[in-house]
């Protein structure tokens, strides 16, 4: 079947994850998964063959390629069978980092960065009593001379206990002081390295999955001022580039997910035999895995078109959080369509289903729950009264 590719020129990088992802095949995951463990060996390969520093420009080591081809690395990694949870904030902090920080910040940590010596995999802005209301967080950086001092508590603080590095937003000026509500908060990139057991402690928090998830508690921990990204109360409208770039490659991930899944309940459904035929000729079999298909590459061209003008310099909102939510939905009705075509054996952690299953979950909640989107949704292009939080100022 020849099929138009949004993504032809990527081909070559396709090829090159897809053997790397060879390296690291299902039994690999699923020990990983029984022991909880982070997948080290598998982000060293990516370090190593230089796709996570996809985003970092050549002159500081990286590959200086765009948000797109960054999709389609992690995009890959997924359709393999592997998961990119463990090292993909390193692509979507970029955003954030590449658009807003200095010179300095650049020279200082970007090589470093590239070449695998730093990990850049923390992303700290959830609160336990703000969650996505990012405007309520109430974690506080406050000036003293040279430094800030931080306080304050993050809650599903990913990988932060397997990086050196976090970009922090943080209150650098009561809600009560500041005229604009989206004011008053400022962007940090922190070292953790200094930082931990030194007014940083990271608590691990056991979920359905193995995503090596946390919460951090501050107690006037003392970080450089030289760490403030950009302007001092700006901070919330730097945190947007690294939002809709999280938006948009975890999509791409999803339409990865997908297709794992399509493919490999098309290649049971072939296979399986009941009754003296493959259970693929039967309409119940087939009419889900291909109405799953045909959504996943409508949410495909979403997520792309989003890509595309993120990396034109627009500021894609609408069209990152509608690839999320559409490409989340995609990967999870085609979760649902594997599971039922291997029925029993979709429950053997052997087959990897049930383990892939578990994963496709989380987008429906994470990074942004699909409630909130179409909310978002609902207010900025349909012109419908907010549904949630507090009245417009």
């Amino acid at each position: 079947m020849n099929a138009f590719d949004p993504t032809a020129e990527y081909s070559a990088i396709r090829d090159g994850v897809a053997k790397v992802c060879a390296e690291f095949p299902g039994e690999y995951w699923r020990d990983l998964d029984a022991r909880r463990a982070y997948p080290k060996d598998f982000v060293d390969a990516l370090i190593r063959e230089g796709y996570l520093a996809a985003m970092i420009p050549e002159e500081y080591g990286g590959s200086g390629l765009n948000l797109s081809a960054s999709a389609v690395i992690l995009e890959e990694i997924h359709r393999n069978g592997c998961n990119a949870a463990a090292c993909h904030a390193q692509m979507y902090t970029m955003g954030t980092v590449l658009r807003h920080g200095s010179p300095e910040q650049k020279q200082q940590y970007l090589p470093g960065i590239a070449d695998g010596t730093l990990r850049l995999q923390a992303f700290g802005v959830t609160e336990p009593t703000s969650g996505t209301d990012t405007l309520a967080l109430k974690t506080t950086a406050r000036r003293d001379g040279d430094d800030y001092i931080v306080n304050g508590q993050k809650i599903w603080i990913s990988r932060a206990e397997h990086s050196d590095l976090m970009v922090l937003l943080a209150r650098t000026t009561p809600r009560d002081q500041v005229k604009s509500k989206t004011d008053g908060l400022s962007v940090f990139l922190i070292d953790l390295r200094e930082l931990k057991g030194n007014g940083v402690e990271i608590r691990p928090i056991r979920t359905m999955i193995n995503h090596a998830t946390t919460e951090i508690f501050f107690d006037n921990a003392r970080i450089p001022a030289s760490s403030l990204i950009g302007e001092e109360g700006k901070g919330f409208r730097y945190i947007l580039s690294g939002m809709n770039s999280e938006r948009i490659l975890i999509a791409a991930e999803c339409i990865g997910d997908a297709k794992w899944f399509i493919e490999k309940g098309s290649n049971y459904a072939k296979e399986r035999v009941i009754f003296g035929a493959p259970i693929g000729q039967n309409q119940g079999v087939q009419f889900p895995l291909a109405r799953a298909y045909a959504h996943m590459m409508a949410a495909e061209a979403i997520v792309y078109r989003a890509a595309a003008m993120y990396d034109a310099g627009h500021n894609p909102g609408v069209e990152a959080n509608s690839a999320k939510m559409l490409a989340a939905d995609a990967s999870w009705e085609a979760a649902e369509a594997c599971l039922q075509t291997h029925g029993g054996f979709g429950f053997a952690e052997e087959y990897d289903v049930e383990r892939k299953f578990r994963e496709a979950r989380l987008y429906q909640v994470a990074p942004i729950s699909t409630n909130l989107i179409l909310c978002f949704i609902a207010e900025q292009v349909l012109g419908l009264p907010k549904s949630y939080g507090a009245p417009k100022a």
